[in-house]
């Protein structure tokens, strides 16, 4: 692989990276905020900036995964168009990623 190719695939990673750690920190922030009731309403907004950015950037990470199997699948159809189906597979699975997300901000706003 060229240096090129390493550096887009660490910014997808990152972005990918980011989407994990940023769910579950969401779902701790809501799990806690019921305690913190009587002291005020503040934990609400970082429940619902929890939530924004588990959609959000489960939603990037998914748009490069998309555009990045889109393309090899698109390459690999045309010269064997065999593929089809399996490269249907790897765009859904691509896809889960924008799922798990929005997944992840239901949980959040449930807890509130």
């Amino acid at each position: 692989m060229t240096r090129d190719k390493l550096s887009v695939l660490g910014k997808a990673a990152m972005f990918c990276a980011w989407a994990w750690l940023a769910a579950p920190a969401g779902i701790l922030l809501a799990q806690g905020a019921p305690a913190q009731a009587q002291a005020g309403a503040d934990w609400m907004g970082l429940a619902y900036v929890g939530a924004g950015l588990a959609v959000g950037m489960a939603c990037l990470a998914s748009g490069v995964a998309v555009a990045r199997i889109g393309s090899s699948a698109i390459g690999a159809v045309s010269e064997k168009p065999e593929l089809m189906g399996r490269t249907l597979v790897f765009l859904g699975l691509a896809e889960g990623i924008a799922i798990y997300g929005l997944i992840i901000a239901i949980m959040i706003l449930n807890k509130l």
